[in-house]
């Protein structure tokens, strides 16, 4: 009997159709799931006919292997991973591979590889974007770990992957868990891709007082242009998707958002590495705030609700909010850029910005054309710090500041929360000044703690305190950075 390329365990939604992708072109799949009735009913329905092997045991699942064997684990993040790495190793051998396919956080990832190196064996923790219609037509994939374990796995993930201009969105992107960072911040700014958008939606509801089928042409013909992208595209079809009684069904979803944690992932490795990630956060506790509906409601009874008026020209302010929206979005990722740089020289990833942006132009959830972009600034200066240092960058946001200051500020106004907009302006604006107040921050924080402070008229790092209160000596404390 011939033996099977890759192992895959864990047949929900995701499992499933990455191995219905993987047997398409041309990998055999042997198959695991804890319920074995779910190996069952898959190989003989969906599966039937296929080069997929069934396996009632994790035993049966690695002697139905080739050798080095392959296994890929679709399961729940946390414990589930670790007790099925235990689960594994006895029945492995020195140089199989373990994958982690699924949402781990980066910190476990980097636990696992060194663990599991240890037994003699290679792992890998691969980020895997596009849902289940991606892991079934070609996901996005981001592997890292066991730099010896790529050779082995690298045509199956490349094969199954999305391909542009005939590239696949799959590369190796660097040791210990520099797969799963990458992959959560793909996730977190995908948060902030989908609170822009849905900012901007309530700027046309609220504001514009716009009826969902005229939103779903705004987006349409935004998706033509520089916004271009599957989340604008995904928009538009639901603003004009209708519910059985024939009204707008958007309109009956109750303004409550779920997430699953990567977003709050991402802006605790933002605070960890001191990166102001300031906008992908507010969307974070955008999210937190509407869950808290019922507290929403009270507030909007007890500290009256916003009721928004706008007098001017409709379709001008629709520009206005395509520029914000655009705006922000370069904000979005210039933030995500930085703190990966940061986590690269942190843990010593040698990531390929370049080639990151690549990976998420097909496939993924924020796919889209603006990615090429990314990829062009870093083709053109390799050591680019911040992707607003980049010409095409600028120049973008300088051409939409406009419409985009005109946006928050009638927002503000009006009372409409606009958290992401606004607090990528802010950074905008923050960015470019020479001169902040910190300057009397820094001195208060010497005033009460003897923190120290640097001086404009010495060189950097030397560091001064002041007997503010002619009480304190001349003590100072320690000088360092959380």
């Amino acid at each position: 009997m011939k033996k099977a390329d890759i192992g895959l365990i864990g047949l929900a939604v995701m499992g499933e159709n990455l191995v219905m992708n993987m047997e398409s072109k041309g990998f055999t799949v042997a198959v695991y799931n804890r319920t074995t009735e779910k190996v069952k009913n898959f190989v003989q329905g969906r599966a039937k006919g296929r080069s997929i092997i069934p396996a009632y045991s994790l035993g049966e699942l690695v002697d139905a292997l080739e050798k080095p064997r392959k296994v890929m684990m679709m399961v729940k993040a946390g414990k589930p991973v670790d007790d099925l790495i235990d689960q594994l190793l006895p029945l492995l051998d020195e140089g199989d591979i373990l994958i982690d396919g699924g949402n781990s956080h980066f910190p476990d990832t980097i636990r696992r590889v060194q663990y599991v190196e240890s037994k003699g064996l290679r792992y890998i923790g691969t980020g895997v974007s596009g849902g289940e219609e991606g892991a079934l037509k070609g996901p996005s994939m981001m592997p890292g770990g066991s730099p010896a374990a790529w050779p082995y796995v690298k045509d199956i993930f490349q094969s199954i992957s999305a391909h542009v201009d005939g590239q696949p969105c799959c590369d190796w992107v660097g040791e210990g868990g520099a797969g799963h960072f990458v992959k959560m911040v793909h996730n977190g700014i995908e948060y902030g891709d989908m609170q822009l958008i849905a900012e901007s939606y309530l700027l046309m509801r609220d504001v514009l007082g716009m009826k969902p089928e005229e939103m779903a042409a705004v987006f349409t013909e935004w998706n033509k242009g520089e916004l271009d992208s599957y989340l604008i595209e995904i928009t538009s079809h639901i603003l004009a998707e209708r519910d059985e009684d024939g009204s707008p069904l958007v309109d009956k979803i109750l303004d409550t958002a779920g997430q699953k944690g990567t977003g709050k992932w991402t802006a605790i490795a933002a605070l960890d590495e001191g990166i102001p990630l300031t906008m992908i956060a507010e969307a974070v506790f955008a999210r937190s705030l509407s869950s808290d509906k019922d507290g929403r409601v009270k507030a909007g009874g007890l500290l009256g609700e916003n009721k928004p008026k706008f007098t001017g020209n409709r379709e001008a302010f629709i520009e206005s909010i395509r520029q914000a929206l655009y705006a922000s979005k370069i904000i979005s990722y210039t933030q995500g850029y930085l703190l990966m740089a940061s986590a690269a020289r942190s843990y010593g990833w040698n990531l390929n910005f370049g080639g990151i942006a690549m990976m998420w132009r097909g496939g993924c959830i924020i796919r889209s054309v603006f990615l090429s972009k990314i990829r062009d600034a870093f083709r053109d200066d390799p050591q680019l710090e911040n992707l607003l240092y980049a010409p095409y960058f600028a120049e973008a946001v300088k051409q939409a500041q406009q419409g985009w200051r005109e946006v928050v500020s009638l927002a503000a106004r009006e009372g409409v929360a606009l958290p992401a907009m606004s607090s990528a302006l802010s950074y905008w604006d923050g960015l470019r000044s020479p001169r902040s107040g910190a300057n009397l921050l820094q001195a208060q924080r010497d005033y009460f703690g003897a923190h120290t402070y640097e001086r404009v008229d010495r060189a950097r790092g030397e560091f001064f305190h002041t007997n503010w209160t002619g009480e304190g000596g001349t003590t100072a404390a320690g000088v360092y950075n959380a």
